[in-house]
């Protein structure tokens, strides 16, 4: 099998009715999609990913009245933020319907639910009557592809189709919200920047640490986004520790006095201007970039900690995890 790239919204519709995987771009990153509802087509996302069963998938529809007709239950914080955010870069965590499948949920009683937005991919959900299965379109584990060039490369010999959107605008993840004992709970921060969410209920809302066994919703794994190669993390007051010769760097904005003409250090920076959007676009096109290098070291430099870069720092940490 080699997938086909196409830009056909009733190709890909057609091949996602008849159970086949297509590769579907959003405003974050691109999503392997198949057919919620159907348990074979689905168990086809987590043969193709390499994903473990116990990782529940997001389902993705048009609208807000479309997606959360699968919850069993929406508290009014969910609406809220549903209807000032959706489409876009949310998930929401309610309880399901007992039509969404054990497979889809990991044997949850919760299922993830998101509005994406990105054109073709709202025109594919408004043509099928079903919700879209749709987890990062990329080897479990690695990194998230934001092209489908991305796709091709990493899952193009196991898949049928790529919707081709472009370049995905956001690069981050969805931030994923909960409702753990009725109270909003960020379980995964992304491309919706927790103030914003704050800032829409109109309190602090509470922040989960990772999970290495079962995690409560998807990407909550401590040990994700790996480029292959070792990562340290470093602080932004912290002094750089000694590196082999070729190592490279990743670091953020004008000025870093610690690497700045040292001709033995390959430099990433994520955005020279200091732009928290920009970095957070090119964070994996980075990492994906360096995962093709032979670097014997890879420092990060943490970024500011407040907006996206509570994403991008989150990222970064978990590439770099070993365990």
């Amino acid at each position: 099998m080699t997938a086909i790239t196409i830009q056909s919204v009733p190709l890909a519709a057609k091949a996602l009715r008849k159970g086949e995987l297509v590769a579907i771009p959003t405003e974050t990153v691109y999503g392997l999609g198949a057919n919620a509802l159907n348990q074979s087509a689905v168990a086809n996302i987590f043969a193709a990913k390499n994903r473990p069963s116990f990782d529940p998938l997001i389902i993705h529809q048009s609208s807000a009245d479309r997606i959360l007709a699968y919850a069993r239950e929406i508290p009014p914080e969910a609406r809220l933020l549903a209807d000032a955010i959706w489409p876009g870069p949310l998930t929401l965590v309610l309880p399901k319907q007992e039509s969404v499948p054990d497979l889809v949920s990991a044997g949850l009683s919760t299922v993830a639910l998101r509005v994406p937005n990105h054109p073709l991919t709202l025109e594919l959900l408004e043509a099928v009557d079903f919700p879209v299965a749709a987890p990062s379109a990329n080897p479990f584990g690695f990194v998230s592809p934001t092209t489908a060039q991305h796709v091709k490369d990493q899952l193009g010999d196991k898949i049928d189709y790529i919707l081709d959107g472009g370049a995905c605008r956001v690069g981050l993840e969805s931030t994923i919200v909960g409702f753990p004992n009725g109270v909003a709970t960020v379980l995964r921060k992304g491309g919706l920047a927790v103030e914003k969410i704050e800032e829409i209920l109109g309190h602090s809302v509470e922040v989960k640490t990772h999970s290495n066994s079962r995690p409560e919703a998807p990407g909550m794994l401590s040990r994700h986004y790996s480029p292959g190669v070792a990562m340290l993390i470093v602080e932004e007051s912290a002094s750089l520790p000694a590196y082999p010769a070729g190592s490279a760097a990743i670091i953020f904005g004008k000025d870093n006095k610690l690497v700045a003409g040292d001709s033995e250090l390959n430099v990433f920076n994520l955005s020279p201007s200091g732009d928290l959007n920009e970095a957070a676009r090119t964070l994996f096109a980075v990492l994906r970039t360096i995962s093709q290098g032979n670097y014997p070291l890879v420092m990060a430099f943490s970024v500011p900690e407040e907006g996206l870069g509570l994403a991008i720092n989150d990222r970064l940490r978990r590439a770099a995890a070993r365990e």
